[in-house]
């Protein structure tokens, strides 16, 4: 981050942003854009998200809500936002396999290999360095869904995505990417805003398991399965488990049936699969200690979640996976761990094995 005023005189801005949309793609991002520094359009949304308490405990979302208002609070002197996408969809990711599977874990399509805070905020920073290099020193700071940054919005203004109905950033190459911001003060000439390509698909909204996306453009976060298995701290409610199925960490059904995301194409090699995350079972993953999770989740986004959610989490999909001997010595050897959290759930997932079985054995009667 550098905090300096950008003294640069006699620059012919609209080279410059040329130049540094050819840098971008050369630290592997498909796509950048400028954008004003100005998020007004979007707020009013926000606010009244807020207001309806669709974050849930999410207190941080209204806590920091006059940050992501006004750009220049949480980084001063910035009038300009350069927005990057970097695609992550992974080689050989068979996510309709494991979904169909309900034996094995489905970890969010995003999270299965690097984390991709580091990785785009570490890109930002080398564009910077070459921006600085350029120009000399100025006024930035890089982000990557790490501070409180309209990061959808901006993608808008700058004519490199659009909100699709599930609220997420949208191409015509889909959505399988991160997004990424420098704040800076340079004054580069803004793009166009990108118009939604929609139409009248409803196809995200129809595919959610637990009815999260309440309407086109807006989500209850309360029942949002991505918000259950990775924001929400404690126990999960009851009537949402069974609608979990396998997935223990995110959900990616909103966007496996968006027909844009049938024209996406394979993303950056970081975020290829690492520790086998794209087909476990899930009473193997159930079966790592808390040391096993530490080392094998070693710069995984999925490590932010801590373990005993990790088993929280992997203990409902247990519930709702065929009742099989594997399944129940798995959930048997976790039925005294020391969390309450985890031997709550543990016990519904034991008791749905049981009426499982009971429903079995009547059936063979």
């Amino acid at each position: 981050m550098q905090e300096q005023n950008s003294a640069v005189s006699g620059t012919d801005w609209a080279a410059l942003k040329g130049r540094i949309k050819d840098w971008g793609r050369d630290f592997g991002f498909a796509d950048f854009g400028i954008a004003r520094a100005d998020p007004a359009e979007a707020v009013p949304g926000l606010m009244r998200w807020l207001e309806m308490g669709r974050h849930g405990d999410m207190d941080y979302m209204a806590k920091h809500a006059p940050l992501r208002a006004a750009p220049a609070a949480l980084h001063p002197g910035t009038t300009t936002v350069i927005t990057a996408r970097l695609p992550y969809w992974p080689e050989a990711a068979e996510a309709g396999m494991v979904l169909a599977d309900p034996t094995l874990a489905y970890v969010s399509r995003y999270a299965l290999g690097r984390d991709y805070h580091k990785t785009i905020r570490n890109r930002l920073q080398k564009l910077a360095d070459r921006i600085r290099d350029d120009i000399g020193d100025f006024n930035y700071r890089a982000f990557s869904d790490s501070a409180p940054v309209m990061e959808v919005e901006f993608a808008r203004l700058a004519g490199t995505a659009w909100r699709g109905k599930h609220t997420l950033s949208l191409t015509r190459g889909g959505s399988w990417h991160f997004l990424g911001e420098l704040y800076t003060d340079l004054p580069l000439p803004p793009d166009e805003p990108l118009e939604e390509h929609c139409g009248t698909c409803t196809a995200c909204i129809d595919a959610c398991p637990t009815q999260a996306i309440v309407a086109p453009y807006e989500v209850d976060a309360r029942r949002c399965i991505s918000y259950l298995t990775i924001e929400l701290d404690g126990s999960i409610p009851e009537d949402l488990r069974p609608l979990m199925g396998n997935r223990i960490y995110g959900c990616d059904d909103c966007q496996l049936c968006c027909p844009w995301n049938s024209f996406a194409t394979t993303g950056d090699p970081d975020f290829s699969p690492r520790n086998g995350l794209d087909g476990s079972t899930l009473a193997a993953l159930f079966a790592w200690s808390e040391a096993d999770f530490d080392q094998r989740l070693q710069g995984s986004p999925i490590r932010r979640i801590g373990y005993e959610r990790w088993l929280r989490n992997i203990a409902v999909a247990l519930g709702n996976a065929p009742a099989t001997p594997t399944v129940t010595e798995a959930l048997s050897a976790r039925r005294d761990h020391a969390s309450a959290v985890v031997r709550e759930h543990v016990d519904w997932a034991v008791r749905q094995q049981q009426r499982k079985s009971l429903q079995s054995a009547d059936k063979r009667l």
